[in-house]
């Protein structure tokens, strides 16, 4: 099960980092939705590494396969699967690292935990293995935008770098005005300003991703194992390189008094709506009809060009040299990402709950 995500709608993924390829299966997908193949695509594109100055460049066309499940452009009922190739492997790149341990890296774990890894790139634990889930999001996505769901993922912030307006201020329709997909061009200037300053000492930095959910409907999550937060905070935190998830007011929350942190009520076109959404759209773990929002934060890439301490499989002292292709700032590889989760943890509850009505 450590391979599959989600309840009804389910992911299961597949694959290493250099190995032939990576894919998946969609299990659980609703039968008779028109998908976008095209959309699919262009959902990888974002994702796909070498598309611009401030990300690694390995070169990987990323151009998915689909298998089955989706005929005459429409869902069947049965399994998608799907296949992305490996087409820019360089698995020599990392023999040098085979039998040593990166620091901040996966290696030691995996190796204490199985008593084998794939060195390559990380094999398994390689954040290649996130395009799968780009690939289940974007389906997930077409078909809760059939039901008016809209989910917008940017970057907030690079280091010490931040977007300080709410994301109501924003046009969410410019997140892929930039190359670092943040909704303010001159925000982001100062941002892709920041990656390349990085990106020279060989060094790289981290940061936070804001995702809105807007118009998702009221009642999707339980009140107790089962809340529509935690399942999104474990989404999020399965992402490579995510150190912290908050959502609503966040930990700034905790700064607030009860009386200026709760929500209360008016009635707005015969509904019952909130004034204010310190609670990020989500009440006792249910969703109540408000935009759901959330931040993603991001640590700096642990791979980096310069020469690091560390030891060996026979626990020799070592010098670990930064070799290979890698973002020095995984924020705008990662904002599609954050949207698959959502859509895929969104889509999931709402077939959750039509299970529950007779």
């Amino acid at each position: 099960m450590s391979n599959t995500f989600g309840n009804i709608f389910k992911l299961t993924s597949f694959g290493e980092s250099h190995g032939i390829a990576i894919g998946g299966i969609i299990d659980g997908c609703p039968a008779g939705f028109d998908i976008d193949l095209e959309a699919i695509q262009k959902e990888l594109d974002r994702r796909k590494p070498g598309q611009s100055k401030i990300t690694t460049q390995r070169k990987e066309e990323d151009t998915v396969q689909i298998l089955s499940g989706i005929f005459e452009g429409k869902t069947t009922g049965t399994p998608i699967g799907f296949t992305i190739a490996n087409k820019n492997q360089k698995p020599e790149d990392y023999q040098h690292i085979q039998n040593q341990f990166r620091p901040s890296h996966a290696d030691a774990t995996y190796q204490e935990k199985y008593g084998i890894r794939d060195y390559r790139g990380g094999g398994r634990t390689s954040a290649r293995e996130t395009a799968c889930r780009v690939v289940a999001g974007a389906i997930a996505k077409q078909i809760l935008s059939t039901k008016g769901v809209e989910i917008y993922a940017f970057v907030k912030s690079v280091g010490e770098i931040k977007l300080n307006k709410n994301y109501k201020e924003l046009d969410l329709k410019n997140i892929d005005s930039n190359i670092v997909r943040c909704p303010d061009n001159d925000v982001a200037t100062l941002m892709i300003n920041k990656i390349q300053e990085i990106r020279k000492l060989g060094d790289t930095i981290g940061g936070t991703i804001q995702c809105v959910v807007k118009n998702c409907p009221k009642g999707l999550g339980e009140p107790v194992f089962g809340k529509l937060h935690a399942a999104l905070g474990g989404a999020m935190l399965s992402i490579n390189a995510v150190k912290g998830f908050e959502y609503g007011s966040g930990f700034e929350g905790t700064q607030l008094l009860g009386s200026a942190h709760n929500d209360t009520y008016e009635i707005a076109e015969n509904e019952l709506r909130t004034t204010t959404n310190n609670n990020g759209g989500i009440q006792g773990g249910i969703s109540n009809g408000e935009d759901i929002y959330f931040n993603v934060a991001f640590k700096p890439v642990a791979t980096i060009m310069q020469d690091q301490d560390s030891f060996d499989a026979d626990l020799n002292p070592i010098v670990i040299k930064g070799k290979g292709r890698h973002d020095p700032c995984v924020l705008p590889r990662a904002v599609p990402i954050v949207d698959a989760m959502a859509a895929l943890v969104i889509l999931d509850f709402l077939m959750l709950s039509q299970t529950q009505k007779l």
